[in-house]
């Protein structure tokens, strides 16, 4: 069975800073490009960070130079650290997982408060 778990989420102050983990169980991790992704209310699920096996990035524009995507494939789990958040940061935050089929994790909610 193909786990994704997710944690960190939680409220924060903005400009304050939170780290999403997301650890993967039941799939081959280390070949698998790995994402997060979030969806606000009555808005579209967006991409927000991607990681590669080769541990290439993508970051999303609204997020690029305040978010940091990073894996360790020892401990399977991938990080979103999240720095000088804002209230549009404020959405339910889902880790993905890439390969021959996409699974997702159960989200978890971020809320920024101005």
């Amino acid at each position: 069975q193909v786990q994704l778990v997710e944690s960190g989420g939680g409220l924060v102050q903005a400009g304050g800073s939170l780290r999403l983990s997301c650890a993967a169980s039941g799939i081959m991790f280390r070949t698998n490009t790995m994402a997060w992704y979030r969806q606000a209310p009555g808005k579209q699920r967006e991409l927000v960070a991607d990681i590669t096996n080769g541990a290439s990035t993508y970051y999303a524009d609204s997020v690029k130079g305040r978010f940091t995507i990073s894996r360790d494939n020892r401990k399977n789990t991938v990080y979103l650290q999240m720095g000088s958040l804002k209230p549009e940061d404020t959405a339910v935050y889902y880790c993905a997982l890439h390969g021959s089929r996409n699974y997702w994790g159960q989200g978890t909610q971020v809320t920024v408060s101005s």
